[in-house]
């Protein structure tokens, strides 16, 4: 009776620590950028290498504890693979400490052999993520104007587009068309801006192919796609991050300043380009704590629960 009363626990700890659903971004046969191909999701070492289905793996915090905030959280993995644990599942169980509902994003890649065009697959997977949270608002007790995005590395360019891109490249005939994509604040972690050096070189293969054009450099160049309309922002980063160089941060930090959008750049002695929840050396610890107290002071969450 014991052995059986643990495995019963550990099966409700294991069950607890996934996601409580996946959510598919298209319907069947309509997936914008696709040749049709069918598609299976190759996962290996925590790591994403093939997206057959985009979807969402969907967090939500207690009822009690809802802040009605949400945000999308794209992984990073250099546009390669998706590392959906440690930048993403991690996350969302964070974001739900704060109340907010949190979906990790399992958005295609630009390598997938399914692409017509490979460089906006990425994008469109995210826009859509945002119209469908969007639509079931309501439904998941969610502020439709409190709907962020948060990257790390490659899933930090990829949100960074979410939050500077005017066009609309996720159009397909239905319900859920019509909702906004733009998000409401942005938080960056890491992230590669720029397609110009220094930069990841290989995020810049990955997504934009092997001899990209100056037009294709400089539009995936995100320092030049901030408008008036880009929501706040929140930027971390590492002094000696060795991979992706923390000048991408400041560049587009600077253009955030140019557009006067209220915006937090904190870029820490050490962290390399680990910057994780937890165990981080130094005053890098502290950048979990400056988000959400930045995410109050921007009003995308309360300081405490109504009826606590």
């Amino acid at each position: 009776m014991k052995s059986v009363t643990t495995l019963v626990l550990l099966l409700i700890i294991y069950t607890q620590s996934q996601a409580q659903e996946f959510i598919p971004l298209w319907p069947q046969e309509k997936m914008p950028n696709s040749k049709g191909l069918a598609l299976t999701d190759s996962i290996a070492n925590e790591r994403v290498y093939r997206v057959g289905t985009p979807g969402m793996y969907a967090f939500f915090p207690s009822s009690q504890e809802n802040k009605g905030a949400a945000v999308v959280i794209c992984p990073g993995g250099g546009y390669e693979r998706l590392a959906y644990v440690i930048s993403g599942w991690q996350l969302a169980k964070w974001f739900n400490t704060m109340g907010i509902s949190a979906f990790v994003l399992n958005y295609r890649l630009p390598n997938s052999p399914d692409l017509n065009q490979r460089e906006i697959g990425p994008l469109q997977d995210a826009q859509r993520a945002m119209k469908v949270i969007r639509h079931h608002a309501q439904t998941w007790g969610i502020h439709p104007d409190r709907i962020g995005v948060q990257g790390s590395s490659a899933g930090g360019h990829l949100a960074a587009q979410l939050a500077t891109n005017t066009q609309d490249v996720s159009q397909i005939q239905d319900a859920i068309n019509g909702q906004a994509f733009r998000p409401d604040f942005a938080i960056l972690v890491s992230p590669v801006i720029s397609m110009k050096d220094p930069t990841h070189a290989g995020s810049r293969k990955n997504l934009l192919g092997p001899a990209p054009s100056a037009e294709l450099l400089k539009a995936y160049s995100l320092e030049n796609a901030v408008t008036a309309r880009t929501p706040p922002c929140f930027l971390v980063h590492a002094f000696d991050d060795p991979a992706v160089h923390a000048t991408n941060s400041l560049l587009f930090y600077q253009a955030l300043l140019g557009k006067h959008i209220p915006s937090s750049l904190h870029i820490f002695p050490q962290g390399k380009h680990a910057i994780a929840l937890r165990n981080n050396p130094g005053s890098t610890q502290l950048w979990t704590e400056l988000c959400e107290r930045w995410l109050v002071e921007m009003k995308m969450i309360d300081a405490e629960v109504s009826g606590k």
